[in-house]
């Protein structure tokens, strides 16, 4: 069977294959960064993240013959990671669920505040992001920052589709709540 997906490190991955630890130390430092971030985004909690991330690794590596090259390995890596988190989350806490979110920045600031209320914006998201109960911010996540859609956020997290675009609208609404901000994102504040 022919790959449908060409992978810039097929070397490494084949040597990962046959367990050569040199290829998987390669592998490693390519992908750990991103996976950590993944992790952390997910879970809200660096060692947690840390720990989720060497465990995907471990498997990935483990399980690394189930690797069909229908999609980059870093996508695939990817969903491991998301799956380990999400299973961090419903072991320890019994929850799993959200919904959307979707944030505008003004555009129409002067130039010379614009970068300073950004920046104030930005960190504002974040910690709101991080303030969220774990199902907003799992779901927040995935669609937002992880490029999910609703059809592959309820496969992994064994919801229905229209259970996860319930919670995400629920999360977006939260979240705008919680930065003073109206449905269309605009703020409430003084900062526009």
């Amino acid at each position: 069977m022919e790959p449908s997906v060409k992978n810039i490190h097929d070397d490494l991955i084949r040597g990962c294959r046959i367990n050569d630890r040199k290829a998987q130390v390669q592998v490693y430092k390519l992908y750990y960064k991103a996976m950590y971030n993944t992790a952390l985004r997910i879970l809200n909690d660096s060692a947690e993240a840390e720990d989720v991330m060497q465990e995907a690794f471990l498997e990935a590596f483990r399980k690394i013959e189930t690797y069909r090259e229908e999609s980059s390995f870093g996508t695939w890596l990817k969903r491991i990671v998301i799956n380990k988190s999400v299973d961090v989350i419903r072991k320890s806490r019994d929850v799993v669920s959200m919904d959307e979110m979707d944030v505008d920045v003004p555009d129409h600031l002067e130039d010379e505040n614009y970068i300073q209320v950004l920046s104030t914006r930005v960190e504002e998201i974040r910690k709101a992001i991080h303030g969220l109960p774990d199902n907003y911010r799992i779901i927040l996540s995935l669609f937002l920052l992880e490029g999910y859609d609703h059809e592959e956020i309820a496969q992994i997290l064994h919801i229905s589709y229209n259970l996860s675009r319930t919670r995400y609208s629920r999360a977006k609404k939260k979240l705008l709540e919680f930065i003073g901000a109206d449905e269309n994102g605009a703020s409430k504040s003084k900062l526009n």
